[in-house]
C-alpha cells in the first residue's frame, strides 16, 4: 500500500513517579537508548532499530499514565490537511512549535472523545540506528536487556470510542483491523485500527473513565525473544501480568509487565500483515477470553482493571 497519510505511531509520553528509576528501568530492563534529556527534565529513549531521535519520553509526575501519543505523518501539507480535517470534524487543535520535544518539529495536538490526547508532526530528526546506510550489518552489537526493535502501538481505554473510530477512520484515515463485541451482540467494546499493513497500529477499550492508558508495546523479532523477555522480567523482579501467551486477536505472541511506576507495558511478536481492504474480523462477547489470551480462553482481572 502506499504510505501517504499517517504513516506510524511515532511517539508517546509517559509520566513516571520516579525519573531516574525509570530511566534505568527502560534503558537497563527493556535495553532502550537514551538519546537526550530537555530543560523540563523529561528523558527521550528509542528503540535500537528505530532511526527518529526518540519514541518514548518519561517525565515525572505524582501519578502515572500517558501524556499524549503522537503519530508521524508524510509531510508537511498533509499535517496541514489533517488538522483542517479534525477541526472540520468538531475537534478544536493546537500548534506546537519545532522544538517543544527534542530534535521533533512542529506537532498537531487534539484530544479525541475518548479523552486521550493525540498529536501529528511530519518532522524528527534522523540519528540511525548504530549502522551505517551503506553495506549495514543485522543488528548492533552491544545491545542491552529485552532490546525491542520499535515502539508499535498503545491500547487506550476511554468513554466515546464510537466517535474516536469515526475520526479516526473517516478523517485520519486508519481501517478497522478487528473488533470485539458486547453481550448484546453489536456495541463494539475494543476496536483494533491500523495506519499500515500491520494488524493494528492503535487500539481502544470501552471504559467508563476516559484518558486512560492500559498498555504501551514494543516489537521483539521472534518468540525466542518473547520467551527472553520474560526472563529477563523475572531476573529483575518484574511484575509480569500475565504470558508469555498469544492474542486471538492480532495473533501476536506476548507478555505484558509494569514499569516501577505502574505503566503496564507490553513485549510482543508476530501478527499478520493486512491492507484496508481486508474485511474486519470479530470476536463474539462468549469468546472474548479466547480473543484476548488465547491460550487460557480466559481474562484475568489485572489485565481488564488496571490501567493509568
Amino acid at each position: 500500500m502506499a504510505m501517504t497519510g499517517v504513516l506510524r505511531p511515532g511517539h508517546v509520553q509517559l509520566r513516571v513517579l520516579d525519573l531516574e528509576e525509570s530511566v534505568r528501568f527502560y534503558r537497563d530492563v527493556v535495553g532502550l537508548v537514551e538519546t537526550g534529556r530537555d530543560a523540563r527534565g523529561r528523558v527521550y529513549f528509542k528503540a535500537w532499530d528505530e532511526r527518529d531521535h526518540h519514541s518514548l519520553v518519561l517525565r515525572e509526575a505524582p501519578e502515572a499514565g500517558m501524556d499524549f501519543l503522537g503519530f508521524k505523518v508524510l509531510d508537511a501539507a498533509t499535517l496541514d490537511a489533517l488538522e483542517a480535517g479534525v477541526q472540520a470534524f468538531g475537534i478544536g487543535t493546537e500548534r506546537l512549535p519545532a522544538g517543544d520535544l527534542l530534535a521533533t518539529g512542529e506537532r498537531v495536538r487534539f484530544t479525541v472523545p475518548t479523552g486521550h490526547r493525540i498529536e501529528l508532526y511530519a518532522h524528527k530528526d534522523d540519528v540511525g540506528n548504530g549502522q551505517s546506510y551503506t553495506n549495514p550489518d543485522p543488528w548492533v552489537p552491544g545491545l542491552q536487556g529485552m532490546a525491542p526493535v520499535r515502539f508499535d502501538h498503545c491500547l487506550l481505554y476511554g468513554t466515546d470510542i464510537d466517535a474516536t473510530k469515526r475520526l479516526f477512520c473517516e478523517v485520519l484515515g486508519f481501517y478497522l483491523t478487528e473488533r470485539i463485541l458486547m453481550e448484546d451482540g453489536k456495541t463494539e467494546l475494543g476496536i483494533f485500527l491500523a495506519c499500515s499493513p500491520k494488524a493494528h497500529d492503535i487500539a481502544f477499550v470501552r471504559h467508563a473513565e476516559p484518558g486512560k492508558l492500559h498498555h504501551v508495546s514494543f516489537l521483539l523479532e521472534s518468540w525466542e525473544q518473547v520467551l527472553r523477555s520474560a526472563d529477563i522480567m523475572s531476573m529483575n523482579r518484574v511484575s509480569i501480568d500475565i504470558g508469555p501467551t498469544r492474542h486471538g486477536v492480532t495473533r501476536g505472541a506476548t507478555i505484558y509487565a509494569f514499569d516501577p511506576s505502574g505503566n503496564r507495558f507490553e513485549t510482543f511478536c508476530g501478527g499478520y500483515q493486512t491492507y484496508p481492504d481486508a474485511h474486519p474480523l470479530t470476536w463474539t462477547w462468549e469468546e472474548v477470553g479466547a480473543a484476548v489470551f488465547y491460550h487460557d480462553r480466559a481474562l484475568n482481572e489485572r489485565f481488564l482493571g488496571v490501567v493509568t
